[in-house]
C-alpha cells in the first residue's frame, strides 16, 4: 500500500512539473540532445535515453520529430543499447551525394548517424545509416570507423567543409582536455588533422564538442567551437564554453583568449546545433540539466528536459568583443495574450500583483527604465538599494524571481525560495552583468522570460545574457509580482502570454 501511495505522489509531482512546450521524454531518463538534423521536411531530435528508469544507464538514442521544433511526435528507439556498448552521444547528417557509397541511390535523404559506442574500458566511433528517414538505423558492418584504444574518447560531431571537400569530425579526448579534429572523404576512413586545447576553464572532462558557422551582425559567417565541460563550471557541475575563431579545414584558431560561457545559470548543457540548415542559420537545443543532481530530481517517473529552440547569431558587445546572441525560435505562434501594458509607473518601494493561470506555460516580455538615482538618499547603512524585482509566486510564500540591481548593473535569478527540491548542489542564486550601452537610456533593461513546468529560461540585454534553470515549487506559481526598492521604475512595456501547443504531442 505504501508503495502505491508513493507512486501517486510521484505521479502528481511529475504532472505538476512536466513542461508543455519544452520537450521531455515520455518516461525514463533523458540527457544530451543527439543527431539534430533537418531532413528538408521535419526536424529530428535524437537524445540520450534510458526508457526503463529515470537515471542514466543502458543508454540508447530516443527519437522525436517535429515540423516546428515546438510540437513533437515521439518515435521508436532509433539506436539501441547493444553488446557492443551503450549508444552515447553523436550526430546525424545527410550524405546528399552518397560519398559513403552505402546508399542505393546517389541522391536522396541518405541519413547517417555517427556516434560513440561505450563500454567500461573502451569508447569507439560507430557509423549507421537509415533506409526509412531516420526511424531506425542499420549499423555499418565494418564498425568501429574510428578507435584510438581509449576509454574516454567520445561525442563525435561531423560537418562538411566545402573548401577542402571533406567531412570533418570534432570529438572529445575527454581526460586530455582537448578536442580532436579528423578528416574523411567517405565518412568511413578517418585521418587525424589537429588538436585544440586545453583551453578555457580548468576542468575534469571535455565533452560534446560542436563546430559550426554562425552569422554576425555584418552578415559574415564566423566559426564557433562549443565545448561542454563536466565538472568544472564556475557555478558548479557542468557548463558549455565557446570559442570564436577561424577554421581552415584542419585547424581551429581562436580569435582571442577570452573565455565565454553559453549560460550564466546552471542547467544548460551539451548543446548541439542542427545540421542541414541554410548557410549561416544556426539553431540549437540544449539539455536542461546538471550532472550534480540530474538523477535525483523529484520527477521520478521521468527526468530531463530540452531548452526551447534558439536561433544563434553573433554581435559585438559594448566592449567590442564578439558574443553569442540566443533568441527563442518560433514561440510567437504559440502565444495567447494575457495582458499588454505600456508606460506604467511603479513608485519606489511598491509592489503590484497579477494573477496567472495554473498549469500553463507563461511568457513575459518586459522593458523598464529606472528613475534617476538621487545621491542624497541614504539608509541606516549609508547605502541605498535601487532594485526592480519580477517574481513568480504563490500564497505559500514561494517565489522565483528575476531582478535588476541598478547600482551594480547586474541581473539576478533566484530559485532559492522554492521548496519542491532540496539538494546540496542545487544552487539557488545566479547573476550576470548588464552593459547598458545597448540602450538609449543607461537606466533601461529588457527581460524575456519563460516559465513552463520545471523549465525556466531568462534572456536579457537584447538576448546577450541567457540563464537556464530547473525550478521545483511545492505548489504552482500562480501570481506575478512586480516590486521596486529604493527608487521608481517605469514599465515601458509589459506583455504576458500563455503558450499553447499548435498540435497535441503524439506518443507512440
Amino acid at each position: 500500500m505504501t508503495e502505491k501511495k508513493n507512486d501517486c505522489v510521484f505521479s502528481k509531482v511529475s504532472r505538476q512539473h512536466r513542461p508543455s512546450v519544452h520537450f521531455t521524454p515520455p518516461t525514463g531518463f533523458m540527457n544530451d540532445p543527439n543527431g539534430l538534423v533537418f531532413d528538408g521536411a521535419q526536424y529530428h531530435l535524437y537524445y540520450q535515453h534510458n526508457p526503463s528508469a529515470a537515471y542514466s544507464a543502458d543508454i540508447c538514442w530516443g527519437h522525436a520529430t517535429s515540423t516546428d521544433l515546438l510540437s513533437w511526435k515521439d518515435q521508436p528507439i532509433a539506436l539501441p543499447n547493444t553488446v557492443d556498448g551503450q549508444a552515447f552521444s553523436g550526430c546525424a547528417l545527410l550524405d546528399h551525394e552518397n560519398s559513403s557509397g552505402l546508399f542505393a541511390n546517389c541522391h536522396g535523404t541518405n541519413l547517417v548517424a555517427l556516434y560513440t559506442r561505450s563500454l567500461p574500458t573502451r569508447q569507439s566511433q560507430y557509423l549507421a545509416i537509415s533506409h526509412n528517414n531516420g526511424q531506425s538505423f542499420e549499423e555499418y558492418p565494418g564498425n568501429p570507423v574510428l578507435d584510438i584504444d581509449n576509454p574516454n574518447f567520445r561525442d563525435p560531431q561531423v560537418i562538411y567543409h566545402a573548401p577542402s571537400r571533406k567531412w570533418v569530425m570534432v570529438i572529445a579526448e575527454v581526460e586530455k582536455h582537448r578536442i580532436g579534429f579528423y578528416g574523411s572523404t567517405d565518412l568511413i576512413h578517418w585521418t587525424h588533422l589537429s588538436h585544440f586545447g586545453p583551453a578555457g576553464l580548468p576542468t575534469v572532462n571535455y565533452e560534446c564538442p560542436n563546430l559550426v558557422q554562425v552569422r554576425d551582425e555584418s552578415g559574415d559567417l564566423r566559426w564557433v567551437l562549443f565545448v561542454s565541460i563536466n565538472p568544472g563550471s564556475p557555478m558548479g557541475g557542468s557548463v558549455t564554453q565557446y570559442f570564436i575563431g577561424d577554421f581552415d579545414g584542419a585547424v581551429f584558431t581562436p580569435s582571442d583568449g577570452i573565455l565565454r560561457l553559453f549560460d550564466f545559470a546552471k542547467d544548460s548543457y551539451a548543446m548541439q546545433v542542427y545540421s542541414n540548415l541554410p548557410a549561416g542559420e544556426a539553431v540549437t537545443l540544449a539539455w536542461m540539466g546538471n550532472w550534480q543532481y540530474c538523477q535525483e530530481l523529484p520527477t521520478q517517473d521521468w527526468r530531463g528536459a530540452m531548452s526551447l529552440p534558439r536561433d544563434l547569431s553573433i554581435r559585438q558587445d559594448p566592449n567590442g568583443y564578439p558574443r553569442l546572441v540566443q533568441k527563442p525560435r518560433g514561440v510567437e505562434k504559440l502565444r495567447r495574450a494575457l495582458s499588454c501594458e505600456h508606460a506604467v509607473y511603479l513608485p519606489k518601494d511598491t509592489h503590484r500583483t497579477v494573477s496567472l493561470p495554473k498549469g500553463k506555460a507563461i511568457e513575459v516580455v518586459i522593458r523598464l527604465t529606472a528613475d534617476e538615482p538621487r545621491q542624497t538618499e541614504t539608509t541606516q547603512t549609508g547605502f541605498q538599494s535601487n532594485r526592480f524585482e519580477l517574481a513568480f509566486a504563490n500564497d505559500e510564500g514561494e517565489k522565483l524571481s528575476v531582478g535588476y540591481d541598478l547600482s551594480s548593473t547586474q541581473i539576478w535569478l533566484d530559485r532559492s525560495k522554492l521548496r519542491g527540491f532540496d539538494h546540496p548542489f542545487f544552487t539557488g542564486r545566479f547573476a550576470a552583468p548588464i552593459n547598458t550601452a545597448f540602450y538609449d537610456n543607461a537606466r533601461s533593461l529588457d527581460l524575456h522570460l519563460f516559465l513552463d513546468g520545471c523549465a525556466f529560461e531568462v534572456y536579457a540585454n537584447e538576448h546577450l545574457e541567457t540563464g537556464t534553470a530547473l525550478v521545483y515549487p511545492e505548489k504552482p506559481l500562480d501570481m506575478l509580482r512586480l516590486s521596486t526598492e529604493g527608487l521608481g521604475f517605469t514599465i515601458d512595456s509589459l506583455e504576458t502570454y500563455t503558450l499553447d501547443k499548435t498540435m497535441r504531442r503524439d506518443t507512440l
